[in-house]
C-alpha cells in the first residue's frame, strides 16, 4: 500500500531535507525494509508490546455514554491503559528496536503533550540508550508532570524557546540536532509527519491498535463499524486506527482537529479543515501558513494537538474523500473531558476529549443503529493542572 517508492501518498509526504540526512534517511528506510522481514525481529516487537507496554488494549463498549448521546453503540479503544498512558509506546518500541539494528547509541525525540517524550525516555531507559527530549517551554510549563516522568526516566529535557515555543519548534530543534548528530542518533519522531518514511514507519507500527480493532469488534458485533472517530494533531493515533480498516469503503473516517479559540480567531490548529499544501519539517501536506507563505503559530488547549501541520497521509485521504476532518474548540474539549470522566469513569486527556465531544455532534446525524468506534489515544492526568485552571469542580 502507499507509499510510493519516493515516499508520496497521492502528492503529498516525500522529502525536503538538508542532503546531510539522505544517508540517514536511506539508512532507515532499508533497515526498516530488512526487520519486516526478520521473523525474530517482529517476535521481538510482539513480545515487547504484549509483555511490556500491555496489548491488546480492550475494545470497551460504552453503553452509558451509548445511551446517554442517544447512540446505539459506541466502543472506545483503551489506548489509555497502556504502559506510559498512551498509544505512543506503540511507535517508541518500534523505533527503539530499529534503533539497535542501526547500532545507534543515542535517542532524540521532540514533545509536545509529553506522551511521545515519556514513552521515548521509557523505551531509552529499557535499553541503555542516552536520550535528549526537545519540548517547548510553554508545553514544558503546562505538562510539568511529564516533564518529572521524563526526567525521572534518565532523559535530558531539552527546553526550546524560539518561535512559539511549542510542538512545531521542538520538532525543529531535534531535527536541527539530528542533522548534526546523524551518526550516532536515532531521532524518533512521534507522529506520521516528517520526511519519508517516518510517515510510513510510524504509522505502521501504530496500526496495531486498528487491526487489533477490527478482530474485535468482528468478534463483538460480527460486523464492522460504521463510524471511526479520533483526534488529530499530526495524525498519529487516528492513521493507527483508520489505516486496517482503508480498503472496507462501509467504514466512514472521522478525523477531529483542534478549533483552539475558535476558527474564526485564527488562534487553532485546524490544518485540514482550514490549512492549504505546503512544506514543514521534511514533507509536503496541509499545513497552516499566512498569505506569505510563513508557518502559522498553531494553539489547542491540548498540547499533542498543538502543530500546524499534520501527516501526509491524513491530506492524502481528505484529497480523495476517505476521511472527514471536523473541529471542535477548547471549550467543547473540556465538555468532552467532563462528559467521559462523570458517565463512564474514564479520564481522557485533552487531545482525545476533542473526539469525545464530536460524538454528541455526530448523534445527531446518523442512522439509530450506527455502530462506533473512538479511539481513546491517551489518559488524563497529564492534564490536571490544566483543567483545574479551567474548571471550577
Amino acid at each position: 500500500m502507499l507509499p510510493n517508492k519516493k515516499g508520496y501518498f497521492g502528492e503529498f509526504g516525500g522529502r525536503f531535507v538538508p542532503e546531510t540526512l539522505i544517508y540517514a534517511l536511506n539508512e532507515l528506510e532499508s533497515e526498516y525494509k530488512s526487520a519486516l522481514a526478520d521473523k525474530k525481529f517482529i517476535q521481538q516487537l510482539d513480545y515487547y508490546l504484549k509483555e511490556y507496554a500491555g496489548r491488546p488494549t480492550p475494545l470497551y463498549l460504552a453503553k452509558t455514554l451509548s445511551k446517554y448521546l442517544g447512540i446505539y453503540k459506541i466502543y472506545i479503544k483503551r489506548e489509555d491503559l497502556l504502559h506510559t498512558g498512551a498509544h505512543k509506546i506503540n511507535n517508541t518500541l518500534g523505533q527503539v528496536l530499529l534503533a539497535l539494528r542501526m547500532k545507534k547509541t543515542r535517542i532524540i525525540a521532540e514533545t509536545g503533550a509529553g506522551q511521545h517524550g515519556v514513552a521515548t525516555a521509557t523505551v531509552a531507559a529499557m535499553f541503555g540508550l542516552k536520550c535528549d527530549i526537545y519540548m517547548g517551554t510553554e508545553d514544558i510549563v503546562r505538562q510539568r508532570l511529564n516533564v518529572f516522568r521524563m526526567k525521572l526516566l534518565g532523559a535530558k529535557v531539552i527546553a526550546v524557546e524560539t518561535g512559539s515555543k511549542t510542538l512545531k519548534d521542538a520538532t525543529t530543534e531535534a531535527l536541527r540536532d539530528w542533522v548534526t548528530n546523524v551518526r550516532s542518533t536515532h531521532y524518533i519522531i512521534g507522529s506520521v509527519v516528517g520526511p519519508h518514511p517516518y510517515p510510513m514507519i510510524v504509522r505502521d507500527f501504530q496500526s496495531v491498535l486498528g487491526k487489533e480493532a477490527r478482530q474485535q469488534i468482528l468478534k463483538k458485533e460480527k460486523r464492522l463499524p460504521d463510524y471511526l472517530v479520533a483526534c488529530v494533531g499530526g495524525g498519529s493515533n487516528a492513521m493507527g486506527l483508520f489505516h486496517p480498516f482503508f480498503n472496507d469503503k462501509g467504514v466512514k473516517f472521522i478525523g477531529v482537529e483542534a478549533a483552539g479559540f475558535g476558527l474564526a480567531s485564527g488562534k487553532h490548529a485546524a490544518t485540514l479543515v482550514l490549512g492549504r499544501p505546503g512544506v514543514l519539517h521534511g514533507s509536503k501536506s496541509d499545513l497552516l501558513e499566512d498569505k506569505f507563505g510563513q508557518v502559522k503559530i498553531a494553539h489547542s488547549i491540548a498540547a499533542g494537538l498543538d502543530y500546524p501541520g499534520v501527516g501526509p497521509e491524513h491530506a492524502y485521504y481528505k484529497s480523495i474523500g476517505r476521511a472527514k476532518y471536523v473541529a471542535v474548540n477548547d471549550q467543547q474539549a473540556l465538555v468532552g473531558f467532563s462528559l467521559l470522566s462523570e458517565i463512564e469513569g474514564i479520564i481522557p486527556a485533552l487531545e482525545p476529549a476533542h473526539a469525545i465531544f464530536y460524538l454528541k455532534k455526530l448523534a445527531k446525524k446518523i442512522k439509530k443503529n450506527s455502530l462506533i468506534i473512538l479511539c481513546l489515544s491517551g489518559r488524563g492526568d497529564k492534564d490536571l493542572d490544566i483543567v483545574i485552571q479551567r474548571l471550577k469542580i
